[in-house]
């Protein structure tokens, strides 16, 4: 598929809620398009086209008043609705004097938007990430910037094998997780994919949160979204304990909650967290993972970048597929055949114009 398609009528990540601060307008790129958000009187976060539309100034330069923004420009103000209700001199307010509103929810920590036909922005699509904010989970949020394609980062995170190669001295791949084929599942929206490592030694920043004497077993199960959207349930334990059947014990389990979200054909959001369930009394603990996790990520960002200046050099050159590519290729044929049938029904064109 092509990498600068994107699927509109989709929920998106596009902020964590104390990014979007009352009284202040945050500006953000997504699929393409300037966004502005900010949070009317009565807290809710609001999306407006980042684009007055008399002289298309941006409105993130503008001004809140209210649950309202006026533009700093030439002094049109727009509601909530995106309606201009007030331009200065002028009590006549042409029909067309309005901007774009985008549907927003803010849900356990992560802000959503909808980019396509709002008439379809069904709340229910949303994935449930419990963890970001169940009193029975501890994380610190997360953020980093991509430049490169958000299908290059969704393939990276579909093949852990990766691990052993990128990570040997963070996430602690082995050779044993290179060659242990995970088992995927095809869902409607996504692929579950679920790998286990038994009997092998525990990474890096497994022994840095917890101490294990021996071997242990090693899980990453979860559920991959699209159009970008990771929930993985994943974990470490003594070897030979029961983990696999189902009976966790003095374990370190993680719920990570990942979501990738195009700014650009070319540059990334990538929104994350790593839940845990232990020691939740020990702040210490929670940044160590936090990180561990970002030590990591830089690596991966390292080479996903530098893979995109090599496809950017050659954009006539062919990958060839192994069997590690199993589960990002069916994810790219549920996403392709997503945004195929958004084209043949009309209007993500003129969604993104």
């Amino acid at each position: 598929m092509e990498t600068g398609e994107f699927l509109y009528n989709s929920w998106y990540v596009a902020a964590w809620d104390h990014e979007v601060v009352p009284g202040q307008l945050l500006s953000r790129k997504i699929l393409g398009q300037d966004i502005c958000f900010y949070r009317s009187e009565d807290g809710q976060v609001v999306a407006l086209e980042d684009r007055c539309c008399h002289r298309w100034a941006p409105l993130s330069l503008g001004r809140q008043e209210g649950s309202a923004i006026r533009c700093m420009y030439h002094g049109l103000k727009f509601d909530a609705r995106g309606v201009c209700i007030e331009i200065p001199g002028q009590p006549q307010i042409p029909e067309k004097a309005r901007v774009r509103t985008y549907p927003v929810v803010q849900s356990k920590r992560w802000v959503w938007i909808w980019m396509g036909d709002a008439d379809k922005a069904d709340p229910k699509l949303i994935p449930d990430t419990f963890s970001l904010d169940s009193p029975e989970w501890r994380m610190k949020p997360g953020y980093m910037h991509y430049q490169a394609n958000y299908l290059y980062i969704i393939d990276n995170l579909l093949d852990f094998s990766h691990l052993t190669f990128v990570h040997p001295d963070t996430l602690g791949g082995t050779d044993a997780l290179a060659g242990q084929r995970p088992a995927i599942r095809r869902m409607d929206r996504g692929v579950n994919v679920e790998r286990w490592v038994l009997d092998d030694q525990p990474a890096p920043f497994h022994q840095k949160v917890g101490r294990f004497p021996g071997d242990v077993d090693r899980w990453y199960i979860y559920d991959f979204w699209v159009p970008g959207v990771l929930l993985m349930d994943s974990g470490v334990q003594a070897a030979d304990t029961g983990a696999r059947e189902g009976k966790r014990h003095d374990a370190l389990e993680f719920r990570s909650c990942q979501a990738l979200t195009p700014e650009t054909a070319s540059t990334t959001h990538y929104f994350w967290a790593v839940p845990h369930n232990f020691a939740l009394d020990d702040a210490s603990v929670t940044d160590s993972i936090y990180q561990s996790v970002v030590t990591a990520f830089e690596e991966d960002r390292r080479m996903i970048e530098a893979q995109q200046r090599i496809i950017d050099s050659r954009p006539d050159g062919d990958m060839v597929a192994i069997v590690a590519d199993a589960a990002l290729m069916q994810f790219r044929s549920i996403l392709q055949r997503m945004i195929r049938d958004e084209r043949v029904k009309g209007g993500s064109h003129d969604m993104a114009t």
